[in-house]
């Protein structure tokens, strides 16, 4: 027998053009809006973390670097992610 996942009310307000955009998508993909806003939210919710894994890898290798040329380019790619430099 298959589980079900439980399912949980939110009520979300969105800006008018994001709302536009989310029914558009939905038409076009012949799909729900909610269908739509889940899906977003999965992929952001996935980028986020692949992100995070990003930033622990870069510090881990910054810590095992040698090289100070190595550590240089690793700081200065930590730093674009942290700050968005």
């Amino acid at each position: 027998m298959a589980t079900r996942e439980t399912r949980v009310r939110q009520s979300v307000s969105l800006p008018a053009p994001i709302a536009k955009r989310v029914n558009a998508i939905a038409r076009s993909k012949k799909t729900s809006a909610t269908r739509v806003i889940v899906d977003l939210i999965e992929s952001g919710l996935e980028a986020q973390e692949q992100e995070r894994k990003r930033l622990f890898e870069l510090a881990d290798r910054l810590t095992r670097s040698k090289s100070p040329g190595e550590q240089q380019r690793l700081k200065d790619e930590l730093a674009r992610l942290v700050f968005g430099a």
